[in-house]
């Protein structure tokens, strides 16, 4: 008997701790404004354009499939594990052309690309392949 008392204080516990979470006002305001956006703030980002809108050399492009089969072929020259997964190693390339052609400094990308493309099947990379990476990139689509 004292067994099904326990189950039943249980689920009453659990049940007007339900009704109270319905009732609740949100909780943290500032995680429901930030996932609101603001009168003036839509206002202000229709007034003004965005930068890479006005600037198309600030575009990252998708290589086609010729630029791809050339991109896959010199990650593979630089470790086969980059390309174990063809669509990861084209995503982490687009990441790297946006530090391209947004002006990061030759260290932050090679940098960057290391971090991109280490772990799972390539747990480290050395500075050299970095930098082969960021070639690669470049040569295949990322002019």
């Amino acid at each position: 008997m004292k067994r099904k008392t326990w189950i039943i204080t249980g689920v009453a516990v659990l049940a007007f701790g339900g009704v109270v979470a319905l009732f609740e006002d949100g909780g943290d305001s500032t995680t429901a404004d930030k996932a609101r956006p603001s009168a003036t703030a839509s206002a202000t980002a229709e007034a003004e354009p965005s930068a890479t809108a006005s600037e198309p050399s600030s575009v990252v492009p998708s290589p086609d499939a010729a630029q791809t089969a050339a991109l896959i072929r010199a990650l593979s020259a630089v470790d086969p594990g980059l390309t174990a997964k063809e669509d990861r190693a084209v995503d982490r390339s687009r990441n790297v052309c946006s530090d391209i052609k947004g002006g990061r400094d030759t260290a932050t990308v090679r940098s960057n690309a290391k971090a991109r493309f280490e772990g799972g099947t390539v747990p480290s990379l050395t500075d050299g392949q970095a930098a082969n990476i960021v070639t690669a990139v470049q040569a295949a689509f990322c002019d």
